[in-house]
C-alpha cells in the first residue's frame, strides 16, 4: 500500500470544488506542507501531542518532569490546532468566531477539519488525529453528523477510525443529545471524545452515549481535588480520560501521583517539537 503524501492529498482535495477553492500547498518555506485560504487569510495546522505517561512511569522519579516525557511517555495521538501561517507557534486563533452566518461556519469547519487531515495524514503521521467541533456547528448541521466529512476521508484513501471527533462541553451537558452525536459520528466510522466543563459532568456519560475518550482540564480538577474521583469513576465506565491544559511542571506532578495515564497542554508542546525538530 502507497501511503499518501500532502501532495497527493491536495491532488484529491482538487475534485471536490469547495475544497478545491481553498486548499493548496504552501510556498517557500512551507512548501511542504497543505494551507486554507479564507477571508483574506491564510491558515495552517499545529499538533498538540496527547501522551499516554502510563508505559514506564512507575520506573521514573518525579523529578523527570516533563523532560522525561520523551523517556517514558507513547503518543496516544495529536490535537489539531487551527493557526494563522504568521502566528506564533500555537498562538490561539479562533476563526470561528468572527463568523456570524451558521452555513459559512459549516464551510469553514469542513474546510478546517480537511486541512487538519491532509496535513496529519499526508505527513504520515502516527497515532489518533483530534479534531475538535464548534458548538454552533452541531446545532447547524440537523442530522447525520460525521456523513460529511468521512465521505471526504474515504475519498482522500484515508481511514475514519483513525479520527475522534471532539464535542464541546455544552454538547456533553445534554445526556440525549450526546447520546445522538455519539451514536451518529460512531455510525461514520469516527471515535468520539467529550471535554468536560466541571467534574460532575462525567456523569453525563453512561451506557447511552458510549464516548470513546474523556477531557478534562487539568487545572480545574486539581483546583477542586477531583482528579482522584475522575480517575475512578471513568476506569468504572472504562472510557480513557485525558487531562488537558497542563501547564506547569507543579501540575504535571500532582497529576503524576494518581493513576492519571494521558496528558496534554503547553508544557509539552515546546519541548515535543524541539525534540522532533
Amino acid at each position: 500500500m502507497i501511503l499518501p503524501t500532502i501532495p497527493n492529498l491536495i491532488a484529491r482535495a482538487a475534485d471536490h470544488p469547495f475544497l478545491g477553492q481553498h486548499l493548496m500547498m504552501g510556498q517557500g518555506m512551507h512548501h511542504d506542507v497543505a494551507l486554507a485560504q479564507s477571508g483574506g487569510l491564510e491558515l495552517t495546522s499545529a499538533y498538540e501531542p496527547i501522551f499516554d505517561i502510563s508505559v514506564h512511569a512507575l520506573a521514573q522519579s518525579l523529578s523527570c518532569g516533563a523532560e522525561g516525557v520523551d523517556r517514558f511517555g507513547d503518543e496516544l495521538g495529536f490535537q489539531a490546532v487551527t493557526q494563522r501561517l504568521d502566528a506564533a507557534p500555537f498562538e490561539v486563533f479562533d476563526p470561528f468566531d468572527r463568523i456570524a452566518d451558521d452555513q459559512e461556519l459549516v464551510a469553514l469547519d469542513r474546510m478546517s477539519r480537511a486541512l487538519h487531515a491532509i496535513n496529519f495524514f499526508g505527513a504520515q503521521r502516527h497515532g489518533l488525529l483530534f479534531l475538535r467541533v464548534h458548538e454552533r456547528l452541531l446545532k447547524s448541521v440537523k442530522y447525520d453528523h460525521g456523513l460529511h466529512f468521512s465521505t471526504i476521508l474515504v475519498s482522500f484513501g484515508l481511514n475514519p477510525s483513525r479520527v475522534v471527533i471532539e464535542l464541546p462541553a455544552a454538547a456533553v451537558a445534554d445526556k440525549t443529545f450526546l447520546g445522538y452525536l455519539t451514536t451518529s459520528y460512531q455510525r461514520y466510522g469516527f471515535k468520539v471524545a467529550g471535554n468536560l466543563s466541571n467534574a460532575g459532568q462525567i456523569l453525563s456519560v453512561s451506557e447511552t452515549a458510549r464516548l470513546d475518550f474523556i477531557k478534562m482540564d487539568a487545572g480545574i480538577a486539581l483546583r477542586d481535588a477531583m482528579v482522584k474521583p475522575l480517575v475512578g469513576y471513568a476506569g468504572r465506565l472504562r472510557v480513557p480520560l485525558i487531562f488537558n491544559g497542563v501547564v506547569s511542571e507543579t501540575q504535571f506532578e500532582a497529576l503524576q501521583q494518581y493513576d492519571v495515564r494521558f496528558v496534554q497542554g503547553p508544557l509539552f508542546n515546546a519541548h515535543y517539537h524541539d525534540r522532533t525538530a
